[in-house]
């Protein structure tokens, strides 16, 4: 099976306590797994750490067996859509591909190629300002995608989808894992997860459960989000 993302006993230390201590799973091709827990329980840093934003205390977290920071032109490797990955808002959307694009090294024809996939084409000339969160959302993901990479790191990607949008995004991850590409998907949306993740990973600074969504969800008689704080309720 080859592996798309690796954490090995992975560990962040903030000031004297720990934001992710030993972490460790693994992300394979084909499948979407979902990074889920309450709010401060190191999701944020666990994704940091993964796509080369900060230093592990211990442990080590890598795509493709190498840390992130040493790949060749990571864009084509690993699309990335993290929360406070700000667009400027005086730009177009097309312009801000364009950057993109640019810095990716792809074509030119890839900005439009993802402007239809994540359906802005009809809003590329528009300012960023203008766009609804929805709309911000979706060029994030075309920014993600734009070097066409094998794995895709998102956080939160449905937050301001419309029931168009998220039916949208829930199609788009799903094809993509099914073109061998593999997603790690942060979100509190476990109704939707349970829509599209094939493994769930339960994390409060520790990981609490790591397995399918069959495993995690039989916790719960049936449901993720009881499965969720059944487990979370059992760690305290």
């Amino acid at each position: 099976m080859t592996i798309h993302a690796s954490f090995d006993r992975f560990s962040k230390k903030r000031g004297t306590s720990f934001a992710v201590e030993d972490l460790t799973f693994e992300v394979p091709a084909g499948r979407i797994v979902g990074l889920i827990g309450p709010n401060g329980a190191g999701k944020s840093t666990a994704l940091a750490g993964l796509t080369g934003l900060l230093e592990a205390t211990s442990g080590r977290a890598t795509v493709f067996g190498m840390d992130y920071r040493t790949l060749q032109k990571p864009v084509t490797k690993v699309g990335v859509n993290l929360d406070g990955m700000d667009i400027e808002p005086g730009l177009t959307g097309r312009r801000h591909l364009q950057i993109c694009q640019l810095a990716a090294g792809t074509s030119p024809e890839s900005v439009d190629r993802v402007l239809e996939l994540v359906d802005l084409t009809a809003h590329g000339k528009r300012k960023v300002r203008d766009y609804s969160l929805g709309m911000r959302q979706r060029l994030g993901i075309a920014s993600a995608i734009i070097g066409s990479p094998k794995l895709l790191v998102l956080d939160e990607p449905a937050n301001g989808l419309d029931p168009d949008g998220i039916q949208w995004l829930r199609s788009f991850l799903r094809d993509f894992a099914s073109s061998g590409g593999s997603v790690l998907v942060s979100s509190h949306q476990l109704t939707e997860l349970e829509q599209i993740a094939d493994e769930v990973v339960i994390l409060k600074r520790r990981m609490l459960f790591r397995g399918s969504l069959e495993n995690a969800m039989a916790v719960g008689g049936g449901s993720l989000e009881a499965a969720y704080f059944k487990i979370l309720e059992g760690a305290r």
